[in-house]
């Protein structure tokens, strides 16, 4: 796995995990607003532009995470966030190591298995992987993901650069993943974010997250739909991980 770096090194370290199909620019303009205060990692993920090996399972992803914790950062770090798929990756990671993190921000991630969409994504994008190349094509799945505009460009090229076979992988493992009981020994403060456009089924991941651990503290988001609030939100974003960490320390 890769990792791009921002900030102080010898300051406490966030580590943002970005959204299946995207890269560590999703939070490119988060890092660069939190720099100044903090150390803070982007993993590029298995299967996505930039990698190093191709995507397996959102588990072996969470274990290298922390393996990489281990080896460079004695072993916890003060806050992971993550979006979509690597906020699936970060509730697999408070499962693995409930001591990972002080403080988890869970973004739109889905652990609600669905079983018809897990079968429909091979067909699928067996057929339509093609048209992904084609910039007017690109454009259309741009503008459905609301994304602000000045990020098509990194959509574009990185998109391009996802194998089929890595597509149809972190797609499945998306649409497969349900929480494990020890994510209830988690030791982190877990906010959980979701906008009140997204869908039914992220709307209610979030309250089954909260089911399954009833200190965690849902966020709901008016008018925010997938993945806007880290991307198209960034200086929000970083005042919320600001303001979580600083209630955090007031408790403490």
């Amino acid at each position: 796995m890769r990792f791009q770096e921002y900030g102080l090194k010898n300051q406490e370290t966030l580590l943002l995990l970005h959204g299946g199909g995207l890269s560590w620019w999703n939070y490119r303009e988060a890092a660069e607003l939190l720099q100044g205060e903090y150390h803070i990692i982007l993993p590029i993920l298995d299967g996505h532009a930039g990698s190093d090996r191709p995507f397996t399972t959102i588990e072996e992803n969470a274990s290298q995470i922390i393996s990489f914790i281990d080896d460079h950062l004695r072993g916890s770090v003060l806050l992971i966030g993550g979006l979509s798929l690597g906020g699936q990756i970060l509730l697999e990671m408070l499962s693995q190591r409930k001591d990972i993190c002080s403080y988890a921000v869970v973004e739109s991630a889905a652990v609600l298995p669905s079983k018809l969409t897990h079968a429909l994504i091979a067909p699928m994008f067996g057929s339509s992987y093609g048209l992904i190349q084609k910039r007017s094509f690109a454009r259309l799945q741009f503008q459905s993901l609301h994304m602000k505009p000045e990020l098509f460009e990194d959509y574009y090229h990185d998109t391009c650069r996802i194998k089929k076979r890595d597509m149809i992988a972190f797609l499945k493992a998306n649409t497969s993943y349900a929480l494990k009981d020890a994510f209830k020994e988690s030791s982190a403060e877990i906010h959980v974010y979701v906008g009140d456009k997204e869908t039914r089924e992220i709307l209610h991941s979030a309250e089954a997250i909260c089911r399954m651990r009833p200190s965690c503290r849902l966020h709901r988001m008016h008018g925010l739909r997938h993945g806007e609030f880290s991307m198209n939100h960034a200086p929000q974003y970083a005042d919320a991980i600001r303001q979580i960490i600083k209630d955090g320390s007031i408790q403490m």
